[in-house]
């Protein structure tokens, strides 16, 4: 999955999306096996919560529900919105990273330096 924890994603589909130019928020949990993250402030749901002896004031708790990982962008900022990625491998030490297909800016690493991968000088 390209999209991780604490990544700035732009919201393309969906009713909190909807009529809005660039919505984008932080990636607060990534399900890799059901294809979903959980975005801040997107897709909330209210649990309605009936007064109680442990809860003596009843009322409405707001939470994230997942929303699917196709419906959101990588935010670049250098575009300055939700973008496209592709993966390669680092030219100086090897590393895998994430790049903007647009504009070709390094969006962070996802591996480890590996010497094999180094771009040989000539």
């Amino acid at each position: 999955m390209h999209i991780r924890k604490d990544d700035i994603v732009e919201v393309i589909t969906g009713d909190d999306a909807r009529g809005k130019a660039h919505v984008t928020a932080r990636v607060l949990r990534v399900l890799a096996e059901e294809n979903k993250v959980v975005v801040e402030g997107m897709n909330r749901a209210y649990k309605h919560l009936k007064p109680s002896a442990r809860n003596r004031q009843g009322g409405r708790l707001s939470k994230e529900m997942p929303i699917d990982v196709s419906n959101v962008l990588l935010y670049c900022t250098t575009c300055r919105r939700g973008v496209r990625i592709g993966k390669r491998y680092d030219a100086n030490d090897g590393h895998k990273e994430r790049y903007c297909r647009s504009c070709g800016n390094s969006l962070g690493a996802l591996s480890k330096a590996r010497p094999a991968y180094v771009a040989k000088k000539k």
